[in-house]
């Protein structure tokens, strides 16, 4: 009877067993359908992303679930096989500031970019190629790697690693990671030649915009902004500055600069020799960086890059036709500049230099309009207008005999004398027309009158006060408010060397908006109350005569400061 028992139980047991491992069998299947669900899930996801940085970020995100992993990262390898581009996911970005510099392929990361294929390590530290964690870097163990292509390219690799619950990445990880760095390549491509075919439209319409603003005669300033402006946008750069050579000197002006820290660049005179934009202007060609910060060919200034990385310098024009450099800057632990992002910036920065040339003619054209006018005005004036009055006056002069009245004869007279200074006013109009027809006077634009002017009050004030202009200055500002500004500065320096006991001092010159403002500011004791103001007052004339005003200001932090701004149009 007790073996019947046992024989009865045996069964029993055996049954609990394979219901067991069906159970087990139904849940793989089960837990495989529900991974298959999630890849395709993901592989949708990404596919359905057109902009190349949004793919990205969700191709690492769908990695990092599909694999259950706590951190995951996508590398993207730039054209010097390094990593010029690290996207992490499962980090925040406190810790990732206080982890420093995103890493640039060395190491074990490089082992994929050497040999890319699939790579799975049980423990980080223990791999040939493991150089540590810099500091404040989380704890990560186990680690699984896998290259992503596009075409037969490698672009770059995913990274995950921490898988959770202390398990190790195992086959079916490596697979599930692979088909969708399958995927991903698929999407990257598609999102690499939606963003060409929209930038190539964008560039297009910034083309055809600049040259509708060149043939309706737009301001040269205003063509050139536009320029700085549009590939500022396409190109996704936080700055972009343009620089002009000064004739003669060696350096070049920045006249415009906008987006992040553009206060710091406007106005900037740069040496061709350290400089980046002098190394583009000498390379006659695109040139780029993937951190201006830290470039060796610029040692003037270094300070003033500081928080930007990835740059691209191009002239505009070429050979003896360049004009100016353009310079777009991106900041820190952004992408680099890629040659497929840059290639139409040569042409586009072509567009300035068409701009300034047209603008010149232009310029020229109505120099030599202007001139020719004035020409025919005082041709006018001597041959017709004088002849006319000279006849006039002998007529007159020969009237007075007859007249037999004393005083009739004596307003006769005075008729001819008026006359006479009538003829002397318009010799000397005549005068004036042809002295501003030959250029006397004004072979040296403001620029240069004002750069000399500082010069030659560092004697009096013993040390050397900062220069700063912007804008177009020789070319805006007429001849006549040219002779106010110098004349303004001018007084304004010698009143600091006089009463300031100022230890430093600026000068700043812009044209910008239709107004000259011309500011000087000391550090000095600043304008006591109840003070002589002569020379502020001639000043201030000077100002409203041009339509404008004088401010005097005091600063904060002390000293003086002395704001001199006129209208230019109309003027």
């Amino acid at each position: 009877m007790g073996s019947e028992k046992g024989a009865g139980r045996l069964p029993r047991l055996q049954l609990d067993e394979l219901l067991d491992e069906l159970q087990a069998r139904v849940d793989a299947v089960r837990g495989t359908q529900d991974r298959v669900h999630s890849l395709l899930e993901a592989v949708m996801s990404v596919g359905q992303e057109l902009e190349l940085s949004h793919a990205l970020q969700r191709i690492v995100e769908a990695a990092v679930l599909l694999v259950d992993a706590e951190y995951g990262a996508l590398g993207v390898i730039g054209e010097d096989g390094r990593l010029s581009q690290f996207i992490p996911v499962g980090i925040d970005a406190e810790t990732v500031e206080a982890i420093g510099p995103l890493p640039s392929g060395h190491g074990l990361l490089g082992e994929l970019i050497r040999h890319p294929e699939p790579l799975r390590i049980p423990e980080l530290a223990e791999h040939r190629n493991s150089s540590g964690f810099p500091l404040n870097h989380p704890p990560m163990h186990s680690f699984l790697g896998v290259p992503i292509r596009v075409r037969e390219e490698v672009f770059g690799n995913l990274y995950l690693t921490e898988k959770r619950g202390g398990l190790e990445f195992d086959a079916e990880d490596e697979v599930v990671l692979s088909t969708l760095a399958v995927a991903a390549g698929v999407a990257i491509e598609n999102a690499r030649l939606y963003e060409q075919a929209r930038n190539r439209e964008r560039w297009m319409e910034a083309n055809a915009e600049i040259t509708a603003g060149l043939l309706s005669g737009v301001h040269e300033h205003e063509v050139l902004a536009l320029v700085v402006d549009h590939a500022r946008h396409i190109l996704a750069a936080d700055l972009g500055v343009l620089a002009l050579p000064l004739e003669d000197t060696g350096n070049l002006q920045v006249v415009l600069a906008e987006g992040e820290g553009s206060e710091e660049f406007r106005g900037l005179v740069l040496p061709e020799e350290g400089s980046f934009v002098g190394a583009a202007l000498a390379a006659g060609e695109a040139i780029t960086s993937a951190d201006i910060a830290g470039d060796p060919r610029i040692s003037a200034g270094t300070e003033r890059w500081k928080g930007m990385g990835p740059t691209v310098a191009v002239p505009m024009g070429a050979g003896d036709g360049v004009r100016g450099v353009l310079l777009l800057a991106r900041k820190e632990r952004r992408a680099p500049f890629t040659e497929t992002e840059t290639a139409p910036l040569a042409s586009f920065s072509g567009q300035a230099a068409v701009a300034m040339e047209l603008a010149e003619r232009r310029r020229a054209a109505e120099q030599v309009a202007l001139l020719e006018d004035r020409d025919r005005i005082a041709r006018d004036l001597h041959d017709l207008a004088i002849q006319r009055l000279f006849a006039t006056g002998m007529t007159l002069q020969s009237a007075v005999r007859f007249v037999q009245h004393q005083e009739a004869s004596e307003r006769l007279l005075r008729a001819v004398d008026d006359l006479d200074e009538t003829i002397k006013i318009i010799r000397s109009t005549i005068f004036g027309l042809r002295s501003h027809g030959d250029g006397q006077g004004r072979q040296q634009g403001l620029r240069v009158r004002v750069a000399r002017l500082v010069e030659e009050a560092v004697g009096n004030l013993g040390f050397t006060p900062a220069l700063r202009m912007e804008g177009l200055v020789d070319t805006d500002v007429p001849p006549a408010v040219a002779d106010h500004v110098v004349a303004v500065l001018a007084e304004a320096l010698s009143n600091v060397a006089r009463h300031a006991r100022a230890a430093v001092a600026e000068v700043s010159l812009v044209v910008a908006g239709g107004s000259l403002t011309a500011t000087v500011t000391d550090d000095g004791v600043g304008i006591p109350e109840g003070g002589r103001r002569s020379g502020l007052v001639n000043l201030a004339e000077r100002a409203e005569k041009l339509g404008g005003e004088l401010l005097v200001e005091r600063p904060p932090s002390g000293g003086s400061r002395l704001v001199w701004r006129v209208p230019l149009d109309g003027v």
